[in-house]
């Protein structure tokens, strides 16, 4: 059976089809992937700028970023090429010439079976095994250069505003404990908000901590004195302190982070072991993509069909739409079944077999046959009766 699936037919036709083919995917590809890494890049170059981490020690984020990416880049650059590939013959009147001789729609699948199936391999790797892997690494290196604060590198002697604002925050000095990850910070000034009333903050010495029973992140502050309100109003409050401790990540939303990160960084086996709605959804996810290729491949050959009156670039266009409703809908699936308002039974199974559907119904439509049946039921069939 794996024999016949990748049996190559060495023609003229199928070398000829083959080579534009894979011309297409490599700079589709290409494409896509520079403009993909140069997003990465750019947001890794803000996040350097923005914690005063050394751009180096980010960088392995970008390539860990890049291969969990690499999956719906293979997909989406698959997909477009088939259709580009076969609106390139329709528009040099080739496959008319094709179609005059046998070669339909079931003929151009044969041929460009070698590439979609090479790539539904590689797709299946990606995302069983590599791209699980890239993520938890990613967590590694995360941890390693950016603690889940935002408090994590301060850049000393610089005012920094967190929180959209809501925190304005200001060391002289700051130094990291390589040993234990803590940053130590002297002469502190902090900017506030509470229920709206503005609060001013100054400390000698302050060191980032988190609460083991809660996991909350505070700012344990020594030395200092706080003030409610702004000098001049009435009512302002003064508090002196020697030890003062100031919540700045809540262990609830870490909680929740945490929680997905970690189901997206395990292999599938221990995902099948553990169930459960987020496993259910994370495996499903993974599957979904590899079938994703099978299923585009074959509406790619739909979709590029054409006429040469047909307008350049409508195929290409209807290909991103279909692409994007294809997996958003996934998307959509597998959030609902992380939230339990969706069955995993029926979860992204579903949207494979509309889509499914879909293509038959089309391939009918381009065969002729759904025509040929609505015409024989006797409602669609009225015809005037003439008399002698």
């Amino acid at each position: 059976m794996l024999l016949k699936i990748f049996k190559y037919q060495n023609t003229i036709i199928s070398r000829y089809l083959l080579s534009n083919l894979i011309v297409f995917f490599f700079a589709i590809t290409f494409i896509i992937g520079l403009i993909v890494f140069g997003n990465q890049f750019v947001l890794t170059a803000q996040e350097s700028i923005s914690f005063g981490i050394p751009i180096k020690e980010l960088m392995p984020l970008v390539g860990f970023n890049m291969l969990r990416d690499i999956p719906i880049i293979l997909n989406l650059s698959l997909f477009l090429s088939i259709i580009i590939t076969i609106s390139q013959l329709y528009k040099n009147s080739e496959a008319v010439v094709m179609n005059s001789i046998g070669l339909g729609d079931k003929n151009f699948m044969n041929l460009i079976k070698p590439i979609v199936f090479f790539t539904f391999i590689i797709i299946f790797y990606l995302t069983i095994f590599a791209v699980p892997w890239a993520k938890q690494q990613k967590s590694y290196a995360e941890d390693e250069t950016v603690n889940a604060s935002e408090f994590s590198f301060i850049t000393e002697g610089k005012f920094e505003s967190f929180k959209n604002g809501e925190i304005v925050f200001y060391a002289s000095e700051s130094k990291v404990n390589d040993i234990v990850g803590e940053q130590n910070m002297e002469e502190i000034f902090i900017y506030a908000l509470d229920n709206k009333n503005p609060v001013i903050v100054l400390a000698s010495e302050a060191k980032k901590y988190t609460d083991a029973t809660n996991n909350n992140t505070y700012l344990h502050l020594k030395n200092g004195t706080r003030y409610e309100g702004l000098p001049g109003d009435g009512n302002i409050n003064i508090l002196h302190f020697e030890k003062y401790d100031l919540e700045i990540v809540s262990g609830d939303i870490q909680r929740s982070i945490s929680s997905f990160s970690e189901i997206e960084e395990k292999n599938t086996i221990d995902l099948f072991r553990e169930g459960g709605a987020k496993a259910n959804a994370e495996i499903q996810w993974r599957i979904s993509q590899p079938i994703s290729v099978l299923i585009l491949s074959i509406f790619g050959v739909f979709l590029g069909k054409s006429s040469p009156r047909t307008g350049k670039g409508i195929n290409f266009i209807i290909g991103i739409v279909v692409f994007m409703l294809y997996n958003n809908a996934l998307l959509i699936a597998k959030s609902a079944i992380e939230s339990e308002q969706l069955s995993p039974l029926i979860g992204m199974w579903s949207i494979h077999l509309l889509l499914l559907l879909i293509l038959i119904i089309f391939y009918q439509f381009r065969q002729g046959k759904v025509a040929y049946f609505i015409d024989k039921i006797a409602f669609f069939n009225i015809k005037e009766k003439s008399h002698v």
